[in-house]
């Protein structure tokens, strides 16, 4: 589970073994957990699950998706091409 960011306690991170999904990130912090999906070419994020989430939390962990997407984005492309490996 690489983290690949670390902001405001938030730690952001892919899972290893969810080999055939699309891009997405996992965020954590404490008790509270989501899961964004990744829409590269609309620029724009989704849901996919969250828990014990306030809603601003939910804001923040947005803001910091939306002011680091190229380089989430670059970094799954790269631990996906090290897993091919």
């Amino acid at each position: 589970m690489p983290t690949i960011l670390l902001i405001h306690g938030w730690r952001f991170f892919f899972y290893a073994n969810e080999r055939h999904e699309p891009i997405h990130i996992h965020c954590q912090k404490a008790e509270a957990e989501v899961k964004y999906w990744i829409d590269v070419a609309g620029f724009a994020i989704r849901e996919a699950y969250s828990y014990n989430m306030s809603p601003a939390d939910e804001r923040t962990v947005r803001r910091i998706i939306f002011d680091h997407f190229d380089y989430v984005v670059s970094e799954w492309n790269r631990f996906q091409e090290m897993k091919d490996a």
